[in-house]
């Protein structure tokens, strides 16, 4: 209870809190090859979905904090590192914004999940927000703390699609088969899927001191991370440093805190093309010509057949793609506790964000399309941040506790862009600045302890908006009652606390929106798009379409929440219930022809509601000096609908056919909720191929026909983890489950066809999914791209990672080494077909597989 919860411009303890917020530290921190932060809390916290985009070395996650709060937006949530909004947009070249902050250095996230508690941080916070504390120096003599770690992934599984002996049966049974197709096969058993995956090795080294020098408390770090991705020439390389200054002046009425990370990451991304192109190249085929070479299906000219899939080999060793990435994350705290004042403390915050890339892109001159094609980039972010506030805390008559803040804040960001490539040898640059000036107000009242108030208020102005639109006021207030501090408690010892909360509060969101939409703006055409006026060309201008009219984004949450801890903090938690209500989402909207410079315009024409419940409990069954064993279970139930939208929006793009969308917008379903044809089945419940349901009777089958069925998003989200200790020895268990998540199977859907395999008149072949065995579909239809056959249950239960580890407290002088093993990504129980449920978006298609990892990992403190 005496923990110290950091928040917006101020701390509190924890048993303080009026808002919703979740405290994870170092100690509760998820083991394992932890790569990025992210990685950190998945599954720690209720109502917290951490959902990873690719297996691939440094990717990124997609964090969503109560369901998705925005259609066309940023729904990510606003993570601050010690005082310093990060910005969640990365130069081009980067894999995860987070790869700028070493796991290593983390001390705590706290996870603000209410508008009561994000409102301070006014539309930045629409989306909840992370606030990540890194370690700080100690008035003491150094130690140093030495990691090591190694790491071995490995792709799990195989898309199912037919063997080399499958597929010659089918190739032989098809009813267009003759002698030339039966010449187009060749005499080779290749899985492709096997050919562009492998082992793949990691390594991870940190080395940190900690204590103080001249009086001054410090920590410095280094880390260097290698990682080698399963999906061949794929390669993640960091190198992260961190230097934390904490010195004070005049009896402590000056504190100064000085922070400053940097990374440079070096990455040569595989094409992840050809995990889409294994699944259909022809298994009889092998990987090389007689001469070396890599097989290609060709034309009596020798070129490249130009419908044919590229050998999976050729796409990854005959093209490069590579970068160079550079962040710095810095800022300088000054408090100043006024000598003549003291209840008043002066605070000023300069933060500067700066990031930096240059990738490359070529191709080798004996790949089979745009042979000797290369193309450079430069991009370039900085973030500025001038925080200013004052407060004021003042006990009255030792019961009436007050604490005033109030501040400015003003944050720009920039970007500039160029690039060049040899197919129109043309340079592009692009430029952009956005600002954003904020005042912000809050005040906190508690009276002895028992009743508890908060009140916010914050002002922004954002540049991405019409002037007269650009002021957002941003209020909340919540109120607490600490009951355990109840004269009538005093005799239930059972009880350590009992508080209940209620808050409300709105917020803005304007994040990821363009910077210039109501503005006119032009966009240049290039080289091998000009207009020709007799025998000269000429460069155009063309206008974007605008709107003068955008504004906020506005989420306005009601939360009630009840903390409790019993039997001596034996058990104790949480439980939240909220309701979240978002109004004018920006969407694309249809206009009158001839009033816009284009007919889909962006425009706020929505309205989303957000409710659910959460709960999270914690139990220590057994604590003795030997032996400790605790047990955290989490879980939250959500329920994510569009309450208005007039126009239903086409989303979720899949690949088979031309301009197919599998998901859409509309009101009174879930966001993204899948919009599809219903499968007719004969009597032995085998799809019957091309026939759908004709829902509205009118004997036509067309879109009028499709329905509403399920969404990607999971009703139920659990997490449970257990943490055991018996003297020397450590075991930390952390599991997932997601309940009611259902996911479009793209990979079988686009490719489960007896016709794919001879593709028309054209003279090579391709595999296809095993799909086609149970389906017995022969041609591909736009109608069974679109049927609801296709959309599983992907509810799942998954073992996310097993630690077990040693430590010897004494093994040198004062040196503290443990040694342990981990594995990570340990099992899946689901009943998707498909190679992982967990799929970001709700559509599968061809994503890099996530990795199971095995870990041995060292570390000494001395």
């Amino acid at each position: 209870l005496d923990e110290v919860v950091v928040i917006g411009y101020g701390a509190v303890k924890k048993e303080d809190l009026t808002g919703t917020a979740d405290l994870v530290t170092s100690e509760d921190f998820n083991k394992g090859p932890i790569v990025s932060a992210q990685q950190l809390i998945t599954g720690k916290v209720a109502g917290v979905n951490v959902v990873g985009g690719s297996g691939a070395p440094g990717d990124g996650q997609d964090i969503r904090i109560r369901g998705t709060g925005s259609l066309t937006l940023s729904a990510n949530p606003l993570i601050v590192i010690d005082g310093v909004p990060l910005n969640n947009d990365s130069v081009g070249g980067a894999r995860n914004p987070l790869n700028l902050v070493n796991p290593n250095d983390i001390e705590s996230m706290v996870v603000l999940k209410d508008a009561s508690a994000t409102a301070i941080f006014g539309s930045r916070g629409g989306n909840g927000v992370i606030m990540i504390t890194t370690k700080k120096g100690k008035d003491r003599e150094f130690r140093f703390n030495v990691s090591t770690s190694t790491t071995l992934n490995v792709a799990k599984d195989r898309v199912d699609v037919l063997t080399a002996d499958e597929f010659r049966q089918v190739v032989a049974s098809h009813p267009d088969t003759d002698a030339s197709i039966l010449a187009l096969m060749g005499n080779s058993n290749t899985n492709w899927q096997d050919e562009i995956y492998r082992d793949a090795f990691g390594q991870d080294h940190a080395i940190s001191a900690l204590g103080s020098a001249w009086g001054i408390p410090m920590r410095i770090s280094l880390g260097y991370s290698d990682y080698e991705g399963i999906l061949k020439r794929d390669d993640f390389q960091r190198t992260t440093g961190s230097l934390s200054l904490t010195p004070s002046f005049f009896d402590d009425h000056l504190k100064l805190e000085l922070n400053a990370k940097g990374q440079y990451t070096e990455n040569f991304f595989a094409n992840r093309g050809a995990i889409g192109t294994a699944n259909v190249f022809d298994p009889t085929q092998s990987p090389y010509n007689p001469d070396g070479s890599y097989f290609d299906w060709t034309d009596s000219s020798g070129g490249h057949i130009g419908l044919s899939p590229i050998n999976p080999l050729a796409q990854i060793y005959l093209t490069n793609d590579e970068s160079e990435v550079r962040r710095f994350l810095g800022n300088a705290k000054f408090d100043y506790k006024l000598h003549f004042f003291p209840d008043i403390t002066a605070t000023i915050n300069m933060g500067l964000d700066k990031s930096n890339s240059h990738g490359r892109t070529s191709n080798s001159m004996d790949y089979f399309i745009d042979p000797g094609r290369k193309g450079n980039y430069s991009q370039e972010r900085t973030d500025k941040l001038f925080d200013a506030y004052f407060t004021y805390n003042k006990l009255f008559n030792d019961v009436h506790n007050l604490t005033v803040v109030a501040g400015y804040s003003y944050q720009s960001f920039e970007f500039n862009a160029t690039s060049y490539n040899t197919v129109d040898d043309q340079d592009y640059i692009d430029k952009s600045k956005s600002v954003l000036l904020s005042y912000f107000g809050r005040l906190n009242y508690d009276y002895k302890g028992k009743y508890l108030l908060t009140a916010t208020l914050r002002a922004d102005s954002s540049s991405k908006l019409n002037p007269d639109d650009r002021w957002g006021i941003f209020p909340s207030a919540a109120l607490a009652w600490n009951i355990s501090k109840e004269d009538f408690m005093d005799n239930i010892s059972s009880i350590d606390e009992l508080k209940l909360r209620i808050g409300y509060g709105s917020v803005g969101n304007v994040n990821g929106l363009g910077d210039y939409l109501f503005l006119t703006r032009y966009t240049g055409s290039n080289d091998l798009a000009n207009y020709l006026f007799g025998d000269t060309y000429y460069q155009t201008y063309r206008p974007d379409a605008v709107n003068k009219n955008l504004k906020w984004e506005i989420s306005k949450t009601l939360n009630l929440g009840l903390d409790y801890a019993l039997f001596g903090r034996r058990i104790y938690g949480s439980v939240n219930a909220y309701i979240k209500k978002t109004e004018d989402l920006i969407a694309t909207s249809t206009v009158d022809p001839f009033t816009n410079f284009s007919n889909r315009v962006a425009a706020n024409i929505g309205d989303m509601e957000n409710k659910g419940i959460e709960l999270d409990i914690t139990i220590v069954p057994v604590k003795t000096n030997d032996f400790e064993w605790s047990v955290n279970y989490n879980v939250s139930f959500n329920d994510n609908k569009v309450t208005r939208m007039p126009d239903a929006q086409e989303v979720g793009g899949i690949a088979g056919g031309v301009g197919n969308y599998i998901q859409t917008h509309v009101e009174g379903e879930a966001p993204y909720s899948f919009n599809v044809f219903q499968q007719v089945y004969d009597a032995e419940g085998n799809p019957i191929e091309g026939a759908f349901v004709d829902r509205n009777g009118d004997n036509i089958i067309n879109d009028k026909d499709k329905f509403i069925y399920h969404d990607p998003y999971a009703d139920v989200l659990m997490g449970l983890s257990t943490n055991v200790s018996y003297k020397k020895w450590d075991l930390s268990v952390v599991t997932r489950a997601s309940l009611g998540n259902y996911a479009y199977n793209n990979v079988a859907s686009g490719n489960a066809y007896l016709n794919n395999v001879i593709p028309g008149s054209f003279n090579y072949l391709s595999n296809i999914h095993s799909e086609y065995l149970n389906s017995g579909f022969v041609q591909f239809r736009d109608n069974t791209l679109l049927s609801n056959y296709w959309i599983q249950d992907a509810s799942f239960f998954k073992i996310d990672n097993i630690t077990l580890g040693y430590t010897l407290d004494n093994a040198f002088k004062d040196t503290i080494v443990r040694i342990y093993g981990s594995v990570q990504n340990v099992a899946t129980i689901t009943d998707y077909d498909g190679l992982d449920p967990e799929i970001n978006g709700g559509i599968d298609n061809s994503f890099y597989p996530r990795p199971r990892s095995f870990v041995l990992g060292l570390s000494f403190d001395f």
